[in-house]
């Protein structure tokens, strides 16, 4: 079965749990509505599925940790409602419709991602309570961190900081991109990883993993908003370039990026090297798909 199909298999289980994931909670009918807007528009839901496939490889049932992957989707949600803001990147598209402050206004918007992040802490806590309440509160730790000032939200700030900025270096590149997107997708793999009980070498390589994956997952996204199409993407084409962004490509060429997203998959691939089973073949051929992505 092609990954790609795969992936959304993997990524139904996710859909079908945040569908109701928001119900009964009492949160007001507008607020509600502007929630579920973005986090029901689709997407990959790559952060969850890559939870749930460390978990399973490593021995824990998928039902086990399911509350706690979605959790990821909650956060990169709301991450996606503020980054779209007139103060930050001023996006109007989002996933192929108009992006949550264009539908119910930037105060509700803001309120949608506040609601987002702190719900999946409550979630992570209530959906988890059958598991070793130790390997919980590490996994609740690492993504508290990635989700943060020292991982996503230092990682947006630095992008805002650097946008329209001359001499931005690969290495403060590296760095930010590392914190906006790559910690994230990390944490993904290196909870799934604590929720399954995962020894010392086990946790290395999926954190490994999730570094690599998630620079060739940055790399390639900043060459498809040069070469994709806003219909493929569901989202504007060309608007770093437009915004003064610093990219992989401003900075050394498509054909550069390309090359060295390769090699953050090569080495994606090699941190699975002791793994077996129908995940662990997963996760490899998702390393690939990022290079695929770019056809």
């Amino acid at each position: 079965m092609p990954v790609k199909q795969r992936l959304m298999n993997y990524a139904g289980e996710v859909e079908s749990f945040l569908r109701g994931s928001l119900k009964g909670r009492c949160i007001p009918p507008g607020l509600l509505e502007s929630m579920e807007y973005s986090l029901l528009a689709g997407g990959k839901r790559l952060r969850p599925v890559l939870c749930l496939c460390f978990a399973r490889m490593l021995g824990a049932e998928s039902k086990s940790v399911l509350g706690f992957a979605a959790s990821f989707e909650f956060i990169h949600t709301y991450s996606l409602i503020h980054d779209d803001l007139p103060a930050m990147d001023d996006d109007d598209l989002r996933r192929g419709r108009p992006s949550n402050h264009k539908v119910f206004g930037e105060a509700m918007a803001i309120l949608a991602g506040d609601g987002l992040l702190t719900e999946a802490f409550g979630l992570m806590a209530q959906s988890a309570c059958g598991l070793p309440s130790d390997r919980v509160v590490r996994a609740i730790g690492v993504l508290a961190h990635a989700a943060g000032a020292a991982g996503m939200v230092g990682g947006q700030a630095l992008d805002m900081a650097y946008t329209a900025k001359a001499g931005v270096s690969l290495e403060e590149l590296r760095e930010m991109q590392a914190l906006k997107t790559g910690a994230l997708i990390t944490a993904a793999c290196v909870c799934g990883a604590e929720l399954a009980g995962a020894g010392d070498d086990q946790l290395l390589r999926a954190r490994s993993y999730g570094q690599s994956l998630g620079a060739a997952f940055q790399i390639v996204d900043d060459v498809l908003d040069v070469v994709g199409d806003e219909k493929t993407l569901g989202k504007p084409v060309g608007s770093d370039e437009e915004q003064g962004k610093t990219t992989y490509p401003a900075l050394i060429g498509v054909d550069r990026s390309m090359d060295l997203a390769r090699r953050h998959v090569a080495q994606a691939v090699e941190s699975l090297s002791p793994f077996e089973g129908e995940e662990a073949q997963f996760l490899r051929d998702l390393a690939q798909y990022m290079i695929d992505r770019v056809s």
